[in-house]
């Protein structure tokens, strides 16, 4: 066992996970404390995250610091920024799991909901990943980059909306974002990767998955039969910060179930 507590090891890392007192940034954040990570937790919800990192720190392997953090303006990017340095000046893994969904009928949809959105899934993914690109930098080195995980969404590889046209046109965004950012991070040892999760129990899935039986419902339109749970989030978070994923970058990893590669044509079977 003690390769593989080596290899796919966290220990000593410093992170930074945005939008982490729910969701997958919750899960996310789990995985990296219990590999032996330092992990800073921060959304708009600065108490939730102070009681999740409480939470977290009985975990009896990494610790948890919350603080509030808002990446909707410059502003706040700016703030948060200044609270990550104020704590750390080496930055190895940035996890921008922070997002916005807006739900509305085609004909109904607002033109506010693309400013929104767009602002805060791409725009300040972006910004807040420029200004911490030093410190990450500074943590990095050729044996051990530093890492940046984005939240995609299956919802970003295929053509589907379900109301929320600006939020699949944003991940779609944050997945071609990821490969750019890759190509021209690569150079000072940073991988860029990012998820595309499937259905899992969040904030913002919680009109679909809140109870066991919507969760099921769910499920059962994913080709693995189920929805997404915290330990299939935690799993690729560790293998992507950990020595097993270093050679890993501009990867948009599905985790989903099937559902990127689920299609409804057949040719000979009924």
């Amino acid at each position: 066992m003690a390769y593989l507590d080596e290899l796919f090891s966290v220990a000593g890392k410093t992170a930074l996970v945005t939008g982490a007192a729910t969701g997958i940034g919750r899960m996310a954040a789990t995985g990296l404390v219990q590999g032996g990570a330092r992990v800073l937790i921060a959304s708009r919800k600065g108490a939730d995250c102070a009681r999740v990192a409480e939470e977290l720190n009985t975990l009896g392997k990494g610790s948890a610091e919350g603080f509030a953090g808002d990446v909707s303006t410059e502003e706040g990017i700016a703030a948060l920024v200044g609270e990550v340095r104020g704590r750390t000046d080496t930055l190895h893994i940035l996890i921008n799991n922070a997002g916005v969904s807006w739900g509305a009928e085609y004909e109904d949809f607002p033109y506010s909901a693309w400013a929104k959105v767009l602002g805060v899934n791409v725009a300040g993914l972006f910004h807040l990943t420029r200004e911490l690109t030093p410190l990450l930098e500074k943590a990095a080195s050729d044996q051990d980059p530093a890492r940046i995980i984005n939240l995609g969404s299956v919802m970003g590889t295929q053509p589907m909306a379900d109301g929320a046209y600006s939020y699949t046109a944003s991940k779609a965004a944050v997945h071609h974002l990821t490969r750019t950012l890759a190509n021209e991070l690569a150079a000072r040892r940073i991988t860029v990767n990012a998820f595309a999760p499937g259905p899992f129990q969040s904030r913002m899935t919680a009109f679909a998955t809140a109870t066991d039986e919507q969760a099921d419902k769910v499920g059962k339109r994913v080709p693995i039969g189920r929805i997404g749970a915290p330990d299939d989030i935690a799993g690729a978070t560790l293998y992507l910060c950990s020595r097993a994923g270093s050679y890993v970058t501009g990867a948009i990893l599905p985790l989903d179930g099937g559902q990127s590669v689920q299609h409804g044509m057949t040719l000979f079977k009924e």
